[in-house]
């Protein structure tokens, strides 16, 4: 069966989730601020769940049509056969938003949605009540303009839940936003590659899994391996599949912090992720990083001094930045920070920089070009 395949993302990523879907082999696809959606089967939402690095969840749109009061909503929502959807004992969980629409009340919109859904159920089962013991179907009633899109998740908990990180720390950078920014600078596992605030370890992580080409859901699981449309035979070929895509290829990430205690947790979960071989984990200041090798990339995400009396210090740190990474002449720098006059404390302005969202933190991601080296060097440096 077809259908409109909705991949969402962090504001900023969009593009790269479409970059995503075309390596994979999707065309025609439809980009708006925060989703990329195009057509396909349970094979593709399968697909998408199990390797797109940098999108939060797929889901499955049902329906789109106007609404500008409730029976009109309700109505909407009653045409689509949910009958033949979602099982009798099927678990109705209805999520929403609502963005300059005449129906403003999210829980009175969430509330009709899920009544109409209920009497589309007694067509088929004639009953008025029904358990909800069953597979979870998560039903979000997305309201933009007097525009409503009813959509049905895939995933379940978020695409950044890898399994492999179970303490972050207090202000974890999501590992969708680690991958984005991996894939971002155009890294690849010839250059080496440096995070010198690597915190829980969340980008050399996602580069050491970029670089071997592991899926990033292999060793989850999700919601729709529980629905009747998606058979089981069709998950175990994706994941038989996706194993045998990884890359038997041999290189180094270097993953440095000065504390002793999230080096730890960045070291456990780079053993859970199977990337253990891969990263060399240092405890070390950013003024103390040091590399002879040539052509190089640092990808970090250093502190941004949100909290109060934190400026002075941070801005302290930028300066340091600066002055270490001169040392590296021919390395590249890719810095994720929310500091409006980072460019000016680091003493280099950025060749480019993207506007990206760390949760509810605007940031900015400053790019610094570095020569690309001759195909002999690339050897050379290894």
């Amino acid at each position: 069966m077809k259908y409109t395949i909705i991949a969402t993302s962090a504001f900023g990523l969009e593009s790269i989730v479409a970059r995503e879907l075309r390596k994979l082999g999707y065309e025609d696809l439809g980009i708006e601020n925060g989703r990329v959606s195009f057509t396909g089967d349970e094979r593709d939402i399968v697909r998408c769940n199990m390797w797109l690095r940098t999108a939060d969840r797929v889901l499955i749109e049902i329906a789109r049509f106007k609404a500008i009061d409730f029976e009109e909503l309700f109505q909407g929502t009653l045409s689509v056969p949910w009958e033949d959807i979602i099982p009798n004992d099927g678990k109705m969980h209805i999520t929403g938003k609502t963005v300059r629409s005449k129906l403003f009340s999210l829980s009175a919109c969430q509330s009709v949605v899920k009544k109409a859904v209920i009497e589309a159920m007694k067509r088929k089962y004639g009953a008025s009540e029904f358990p909800e013991t069953g597979p979870v179907y998560k039903i979000e009633v997305s309201l933009l303009k007097d525009t409503v899109s009813l959509t049905i998740d895939t995933t379940g908990p978020g695409l950044h839940k890898r399994g492999y990180r179970q303490d972050a720390g207090e202000t974890p950078l999501r590992e969708t936003l680690a991958a984005g920014l991996v894939l971002l600078s155009g890294w690849n596992y010839s250059r080496i590659l440096a995070d010198p605030f690597c915190g829980s370890g969340t980008i050399p992580i996602e580069a050491a899994l970029i670089g071997k080409n592991i899926a990033p859901g292999l060793k989850r699981s999700f919601v729709s391996e529980t629905w009747w449309q998606i058979p089981e035979n069709i998950w175990r070929s994706m994941r038989e599949e996706a194993q045998k895509q990884i890359n038997d290829v041999s290189f180094r990430i270097l993953a440095s912090d000065h504390d002793a205690l999230v080096l730890k947790k960045a070291r456990e979960n780079a053993e859970r992720a199977g990337v253990s071989d891969y990263i060399a984990l240092q405890k070390l200041s950013v003024n103390e990083f040091r590399s002879r090798k040539k052509y190089g990339y640092i990808i970090c995400n250093p502190p941004y001094g949100e909290r109060l009396g934190e400026t002075s210090e941070v801005e302290k740190l930028y300066r340091t930045m600066g002055t270490a990474f001169s040392q590296l002449d021919m390395w590249s720098f890719f810095i994720l920070t929310a500091h409006s006059g980072f460019q000016q404390l680091f003493g280099r302005k950025a060749t480019k920089n993207r506007k990206l969202y760390n949760g509810m933190i605007q940031c900015y991601f400053y790019e610094y070009f570095g020569p690309r080296p001759q195909k002999q060097s690339i050897v050379d440096s290894e």
